[in-house]
């Protein structure tokens, strides 16, 4: 005969608690904006009818993976609203982070370059989910930084 024991009804409760705090924690980096990115390497020569200045915009992007906070910079070019050029360097805190950012890196050129910077919205590149949200983060700087 097998006989299993259950947890006890306190230690379930701890667990989902715990379990809950990490969903939101996760959900909490979605939305944070790290207050020193958003330095901009600007050569920008403007264009007419464009939403946003030519030239090449640097920001840095952060996401939450289950063991730690990971940090990208993303730097772009823009000419009349137009990504021409896109360029990501991560500082990869475990291997399993080095690996997926390595992945988002290979494909991300593929992904954003020829497009308007208002259309980018990545979700997942080259099997990479989580890195996108940092990318998007980066974006969302580099825009303001280039709004004309």
């Amino acid at each position: 005969m097998i006989r299993t024991v259950a947890a006890s009804r306190p230690a379930r409760a701890g667990a989902a608690l715990v379990g809950v705090a990490g969903l939101l924690a996760l959900a909490g980096c979605a939305g944070v904006s790290n207050g020193a990115a958003g330095q901009s390497s600007k050569s920008a020569s403007g264009s007419s009818g464009s939403t946003y200045a030519d030239g090449s915009y640097t920001a840095e992007g952060t996401y939450a993976t289950p063991e730690t906070v990971e940090t990208i910079n993303v730097t772009v070019a823009l000419e009349s609203d137009t990504i021409t050029e896109v360029d990501v360097t991560g500082d990869p805190q475990r291997p399993e982070s080095e690996k997926y950012q390595a992945e988002f890196i290979g494909g991300i050129e593929g992904e954003v370059v020829g497009k308007d910077i208002d259309e980018i919205a990545v979700s997942r590149v080259a099997g990479s989910s989580l890195t996108s949200g940092g990318f998007n983060q980066a974006i969302e700087q580099i825009k303001q930084q280039a709004a004309a």
